[in-house]
């Protein structure tokens, strides 16, 4: 894996609709700018992306964990996503996402038994990718349905792929659609 470029950006919230939020909710995203070491030509083994999941897993959601300042435990919700260039292809993002990212990306948050919400697109630099949230034990925790949009001015260029692993304190500022809440969560099959 040829990384070109790291960053970090950590959102705090700490008024919403006129009122103070107490505590203030957080989230962090950890975003790679990487070599798309199958720019430009097709290849039908993506085993080398599917690795590059693990290591990324590992190293993007020890950064947003400890953007946020907090313990692994501590860690609400999460999310992951990519912007391929457009040397690429949709399926390099989704080797890098799906195969092998969610086991050790899951240990740097302390577990997590609900699925890890995904977006992929093509893009250019600068383009913009909501990487979509949820609560990481039950994936049905309507206060944590969110998004949080991330971007990289420069990347990615066309034979590059920004990866994204966002990771959260807490659920949406001011909660009050109902639904399931953390608290009533079992947190047994990743659902409810």
């Amino acid at each position: 894996m040829e990384i070109r470029k790291i960053v970090t950006i950590v959102e705090e919230i700490r008024r919403e609709a006129g009122r103070e939020v107490t505590p203030p909710a957080r989230r962090a995203a950890a975003l790679a700018v990487i070599r798309n070491p199958f720019a430009g030509r097709y290849v039908e083994d993506l085993t080398e992306l599917v690795d590059t999941g693990a290591e990324l897993g590992t190293l993007l959601g020890e950064r947003a964990v400890a953007a946020l300042g907090i313990a692994p435990e501590r860690a609400e919700s999460y999310g992951k996503g990519a912007i391929v260039g457009f040397e690429g292809e949709l399926e390099h993002a989704a080797a890098i996402l799906h195969p092998k990212l969610g086991k050790p990306f899951r240990e740097t948050v302390g577990g997590g038994k609900a699925i890890i919400p995904s977006a992929k697109k093509m893009g250019f630099p600068g383009t913009e990718l909501d990487v979509p949230l949820h609560y990481k034990d039950a994936a049905f925790v309507r206060s944590h349905f969110d998004a949080m949009p991330v971007r990289v001015y420069d990347a990615p260029r066309p034979d590059e792929i920004v990866v994204a692993l966002v990771v959260t304190d807490s659920g949406r500022p001011l909660p009050r659609v109902g639904g399931l809440t953390k608290d009533e969560a079992k947190k047994e099959d990743g659902l409810r």
